[in-house]
């Protein structure tokens, strides 16, 4: 069995971007040369998601108001009061309770099939990176594991 990981960065472009990685992570697999086998792809940080989901705009846009109802911006989160926060800060903290919360409702990676060197996808399936937080440099990270 072989395996390889490999990183893929992106640069986000604002708060619910829905960045369609499926056609990266095909390349990531042609070029690990693996015919049948798995592929962990997770994403490298606590405020992106990874998921699979159909690409419509008019459902990226529903999804999008859904996380937006589940966790609003405008609420006061706790996480985000830095006089009482001590945990986890850095100089340029972001006030991000929001992010957090709707990451719960979500999945930080998925696990798939690789058959005949390409994701074993449904008709109308693809894999997202959901940014939850403000436009910024990103990692997701791919294990491929087989022969």
């Amino acid at each position: 069995m072989k395996i390889t990981n490999h990183i893929i960065k992106l640069t986000t472009a604002t708060t619910l971007d829905f960045i369609d990685v499926t056609e990266k992570i095909q390349r990531k697999i042609k070029e690990a040369n693996i015919k049948n086998g798995v592929i962990n792809i997770h994403s490298m940080h606590t405020t992106m998601a990874v998921i699979i989901q159909e690409a419509e705009p008019l459902l990226i846009g529903d999804l999008k108001k859904t996380l937006e109802k589940v966790a609003p911006r405008t609420y006061k989160y706790a996480h985000d009061n830095f006089k009482i926060r001590t945990v986890n800060m850095h100089f340029d903290e972001r006030k991000n309770g929001h992010s957090h919360c709707k990451a719960v409702f979500l999945t930080p990676g998925v696990f798939l099939n690789i058959v005949k060197s390409k994701l074993q996808l449904g008709e109308w399936q693809r894999i997202f990176a959901i940014e939850l937080d403000d436009s910024r440099q990103r990692k997701i990270a791919l294990q491929i594991m087989g022969e």
